[in-house]
């Protein structure tokens, strides 16, 4: 189904957008923590601690919109 396949692709660019996002995030941590902000460095690192328990149901997810899209061709 088209609306399956549509869902499953933005939500794959999502997920992409997501890991860009806590990358990039990762590296100001890293700064941040560097210039002695460890209050600040703990707060991220619990937030990029909250993105990776959450990435793996996410992808799970996705690739089983995935799979129904193709399912119901």
């Amino acid at each position: 189904m088209k609306n399956l396949q549509t869902t499953a692709t933005v939500l794959e660019h999502l997920s992409h957008n997501q890991d860009a996002l806590r990358a990039a995030v990762e590296e100001l941590a890293k700064w941040v923590g560097e210039r002695g902000a460890t209050e600040v460095l703990g707060n991220v690192q619990g937030a990029l601690t909250a993105l990776d328990d959450n990435i793996g149901v996410i992808h799970q997810g996705i690739a089983e919109l995935v799979a129904a899209s193709f399912q119901s061709e």
